[in-house]
Formats: C-alpha cells, sequence, structure tokens
C-alpha cells in the first residue's frame, strides 16, 4: 500500500500549506479545511492506480500554486488592499527602481 503512504502525505502537505497561506484568516481556513477533507472523502474508495495517481498529481499541483500564488490582503479602508506576501515569495523578487535606466 505505497499509494497510501503518498496519499496520507499530501493530505498532511495540503493541510500545513492551508496554514501557512491563510495564517489568521478564520474563515479561509476553515473553508480550505473543509474543501481538502471533502475532495478526500469522495475520493476515497478510489481503487484503480492510474486515477490515484492522477488525483496525486492533482493535489500536488494544488498545493503547489497555494504555496507559490497566494497572497493575503487585508482590507485596511474602503478602497485599500494591503498585501501581505510570505517570506518564501520574496526570495526571487527584483527590487523595484522608479528611476529608469540611461541609454547610452
Amino acid at each position: 500500500m505505497v499509494g497510501s503512504a503518498k496519499v496520507l502525505r499530501l493530505f498532511k502537505t495540503l493541510h500545513r500549506t492551508r496554514q501557512q497561506v491563510f495564517k489568521n484568516d478564520n474563515k479561509a481556513l476553515d473553508a480550505a479545511r473543509k474543501k481538502i477533507n471533502e475532495e478526500f472523502k469522495k475520493n476515497k474508495n478510489e481503487t484503480s492506480p492510474e486515477k490515484i495517481e492522477k488525483l496525486i498529481k492533482i493535489g500536488c499541483d494544488v498545493e503547489l500554486i497555494l504555496r507559490k500564488s497566494v497572497i493575503q490582503g487585508i482590507h485596511t479602508d474602503h478602497n485599500t488592499l494591503k498585501l501581505v506576501p510570505r517570506k518564501d515569495l520574496l526570495i526571487e523578487n527584483n527590487p523595484y527602481c522608479d528611476t529608469p535606466s540611461q541609454k547610452p
């Protein structure tokens, strides 16, 4: 049952990622928890190794998208949103330069 170990590892990884990505947002944390649990329960009786591998691939892709693409936003005013990126998202970020470079 190597597949079941992979499924359990993915389940735990998704929940850890959910906790990091939606930190301090109880509504999003709860919604993501419910969605993860719902998807795993819906497919818990799957026996086809090909289908299980496909579902694992989808779950891994979802985890990667959550980890690499989701940034929290906080409403600070009526029309203002403050973005709160995690430090791991800013690793490859280039600093902004508001003065254009001069061409020779």
